[in-house]
């Protein structure tokens, strides 16, 4: 199985910011509007850097024909897309790949066939504000860099070399 094609758009410099405190979402999905695949065989994702207030599609990748056959190699490119990504949507997901994901720091959600990417986006945006959840909060622990001012708090502390 391969990745056949794949298209990455380019942010401009306003987004440089906004994928500072971004999480990357990736959705498996066939029409780029719903998410209508399992992991597994998924044709195609759709990944979106998404934050409190907005969010934007970063790329698009589409592989080979697939089937649901047991076969954990064929994840190993579909994993490699998806690095950095905090969580995938997808139907359906096998237990093999529930485990590859989780080692990777990446939350598999599952949703009902034919969920809508951007009512999704907004449920995950809402969740953000109101107070995410367990996995959410550790996402967004994870993906955020250290605090810049950590050195000065710890000198204002008293901290010698």
């Amino acid at each position: 199985m391969s990745l056949t094609r794949r298209m990455h758009i380019v942010p401009d410099l306003d987004k440089e910011k906004f994928m500072e405190t971004a999480l990357k979402i990736a959705f498996a999905t066939t029409d780029m509007e719903t998410v209508n695949q399992h992991f597994g065989s998924a044709k195609s994702f759709a990944v979106y850097a998404v934050d409190r207030d907005n969010a934007h599609l970063l790329e698009a990748a589409q592989f080979g024909e697939l089937s649901q056959d047991g076969n954990d190699d064929k994840l190993s490119v579909k994993l490699d897309l998806l690095s950095g990504c905090a969580a995938v949507y997808c139907q359906a997901v096998g237990g093999s790949a529930i485990n590859q994901l989780i080692a990777r720091n990446i939350q598999p959600v599952k949703v009902h066939e034919g969920s809508r990417i951007k009512d999704l986006i907004v449920d995950l945006q809402n969740e953000i504000n109101a107070g995410p959840s367990s996995w959410l909060a550790k996402a967004i622990n994870q993906h955020k860099g250290p605090n810049p001012e950590r050195f000065n708090q710890m000198e204002d502390e008293g901290w010698d070399e």
